[in-house]
């Protein structure tokens, strides 16, 4: 499986933001999805996951309210609609790809496959 992210971008504060990562390969429904993001000198950070059938949706308290995730498993994408953003949610984001779970976790090391990035700019 390959994960493209797109969709970042600089944005004010209060803002909206929509990510999308699309997966080449085959089975896209087998998978667990998440997103996670990074900003530089900082460890990775769970942001939100969806598992195969999109029955369990999960996110940091932090995203509550503001973020949703969604699946569309015939198209292979994964969607992260980010509202009302804070200048804290600048960070690059990152897409993944977990094929054993039938919760997808929020430990970034059981994941699979990752996408190369798109950053997210916040601005005050």
């Amino acid at each position: 499986v390959q994960l493209q992210a797109s969709g970042g971008g600089l944005v004010q504060a209060g803002g909206s933001l929509s990510l999308s990562c699309a997966a080449s390969g085959r089975a896209f429904g087998s998978y667990g999805m998440a997103w996670f993001r990074q900003t530089p000198g900082q460890d990775r950070e769970f942001v939100s996951a969806i598992s195969r059938g999109s029955y369990i949706r999960d996110y940091v308290d932090s995203v509550k309210g503001r973020f949703t995730i969604s699946r569309d498993n015939a198209k292979n994408t994964v969607d992260l609609q980010m509202n009302s953003l804070k200048p804290e949610d600048t960070a690059v984001y990152y897409c993944a790809a977990d094929l054993d779970a039938l919760r997808p976790p929020r430990d970034g090391r059981e994941y699979d496959y990752w996408g190369q990035g798109t950053q997210v700019t916040v601005s005050s």
